[in-house]
């Protein structure tokens, strides 16, 4: 087993040359610069080697140390501080100043260190326009103009921060009507408490004004993480029109699209009119604090 291999001179012939000469042996490499690993031995290993992802933890795993009603008590926690392993089970105390140690220049040093960043203040302010916006449509036009740099150089920004596991995006679904948005996308951050941190923002859930966005970020991320875990690869999206009637989430599998809408509080709502007659044979959801598990895998 190798740790921290991006370090490693060479790293993807050395793990070409040892599994050649010893098939037998398995090798595990690993890297917290999982950008720089992978580009340093993609092509050397291609047709050898299974690549995995390591996600925070998910909330259906933390079933094998929590019950389900002490997992219910830390769901107020685990959307504040997220679930990196030494945040999700550490005091409230602690928790803040891992969490701030953690999303420092340390999270977003690969992109930091393959663009030769001089200033890293464009990146974190990036980063906070985007956790402020979490749940909204992204322009990448109005975000260069705010930063003073270009609508391309914003998105390869994105694109590097989501190769290094900082970030997602989730495309618009489009096919049939006229009036859908089918451009911008909408971005996630993989944990709520990097997100959170970004933005320096730790109220409890239900004294927040983002707590929407907050509860779409944590559901979309989680449902990512099952998905992974069960070797399910569906087509994921969001839905929107020009006049701004939306779907939260939807998921294209076998040409079946199956839609969710994610509310925190308030009244459950119905499938948009539009896209019932536009998609027939679509199912709908809404997932809220009463039935979220079983759409996170548990349950």
């Amino acid at each position: 087993m190798l740790d921290e291999a991006q370090q490693v001179p060479g790293i993807g012939e050395v793990l070409k040359l040892l599994a050649d000469t010893f098939p037998e042996l398995q090798i595990i490499a690993t890297g917290s610069s999982s950008f720089e690993l992978a580009n340093r031995s993609a092509e050397p290993l291609t047709g050898r080697a299974l690549t995995f992802e390591l996600f925070p933890f998910s909330y259906a795993e933390l079933s094998q140390a929590f019950s389900p009603a002490e997992r219910r008590a830390h769901l107020d926690f685990w959307l504040r501080y997220g679930l990196y392993p030494d945040v999700a089970f550490a005091p409230e105390e602690d928790a803040r100043t891992l969490l701030d140690n953690l999303s420092g220049r340390y999270l977003y040093k690969d992109v930091l260190e393959f663009e030769n960043l001089k200033r890293a203040d464009i990146l974190v302010r990036l980063l906070q326009m985007l956790a402020l916006q979490v749940g909204q449509l992204v322009s990448y036009h109005e975000l260069a103009n705010a930063l003073k740099i270009s609508s391309a150089t914003v998105e390869r920004y994105i694109d590097l921060l989501e190769k290094s596991f900082v970030v997602f995006r989730l495309p618009p679904f489009s096919r049939n009507l006229r009036n859908e948005i089918g451009k911008k996308n909408k971005v996630f951050f993989y944990d709520v408490g990097i997100r959170n941190s970004i933005i320096q923002q730790y109220q409890p859930v239900d004294l927040r004004a983002d707590k929407g966005g907050l509860w779409e970020n944590f559901l979309v991320a989680e449902r990512l993480k099952h998905l992974q875990s069960q070797g399910l690869r569906p087509n994921r999206y969001f839905w929107r029109t020009l006049q701004q009637v939306e779907i939260d989430y939807l998921e294209e599998h076998d040409g079946q699209l199956s839609t969710y809408e994610f509310k925190w509080q308030g009244k459950a709502p119905k499938m948009p009119l539009a896209f019932a007659n536009g998609y027939p044979g679509s199912t709908f959801e809404v997932v809220d604090r009463d039935n979220f598990e079983g759409f996170v895998g548990e349950g």
